[in-house]
């Protein structure tokens, strides 16, 4: 069983990576600024309250870690101002874990970051940058600082996320021939990325996720 880092572990993706990893017998350190209210009761879990903007915390989360899942998120309300969170983070967060020597990061960001965003339909294009424009800029420069390191690395792309139990039945589309938005659970999504520390079958790709 791996030793998991969660950054982001209070809310999402996050939270339900943590449930997940916890659930497949793992060892969860689950990082989030308010991780001592995360309401989980589990051996394996240790909350670890931390900023992902500031370098000795990063640093300090990572002793003795196997796998790193990045899984930060902003307010709604911020999204029609600058949006620097993903990629401050993961400057951070590279460099912290190759001197750390660990090497495999699945990192989520969503469908539309980086080679993804030429998938979107004609009529989606317009109202997702107006909304999203601006984090998913950031979340362009995060996926580039992740494919310039040297890490193992596995980029996660869900579409439209919902809440809701995992169902199982949920796409990974690997080929961007095949790329598509779609529902998919924020659940659907943990399991995915659990699946990936158990078996990384996807080194080195980005992934789209559907349901």
């Amino acid at each position: 069983m791996a030793h998991v880092l969660v950054i982001g572990a209070s809310q999402g993706i996050g939270l339900e990576t943590v449930k997940a990893a916890l659930a497949a017998g793992h060892r969860v350190r689950a990082f989030a600024r308010s991780a001592a209210g995360i309401a989980l009761s589990d051996p394996g879990l240790e909350p670890f309250a931390g900023d992902a903007l500031n370098g000795r915390d990063v640093a300090a989360a990572l002793d003795g870690i196997d796998v790193a899942v990045q899984a930060l998120g902003v307010p709604a309300r911020t999204l029609l101002g600058p949006v620097t969170l993903f990629s401050d983070a993961t400057n951070l967060l590279v460099p912290a874990m190759e001197r750390a020597g660990v090497r495999r990061l699945l990192a989520v960001t969503g469908f539309g970051a980086g080679d993804s965003r030429d998938a979107i339909g004609l009529l989606q294009r317009l109202p997702f940058r107006l909304v999203f424009g601006r984090a998913y800029d950031d979340k362009d420069a995060q996926e580039m600082r992740i494919r310039r390191s040297s890490l193992d690395w596995t980029l996660v792309r869900p579409g439209i996320l919902t809440s809701g139990a995992a169902t199982g039945r949920f796409e990974v589309l690997a080929d961007p021939a095949t790329w598509r938005n779609g529902l998919i659970s924020r659940a659907d999504v943990a399991q995915f990325i659990v699946g990936q520390i158990d078996a990384p079958t996807h080194r080195g790709q980005a992934v789209v996720l559907v349901g």
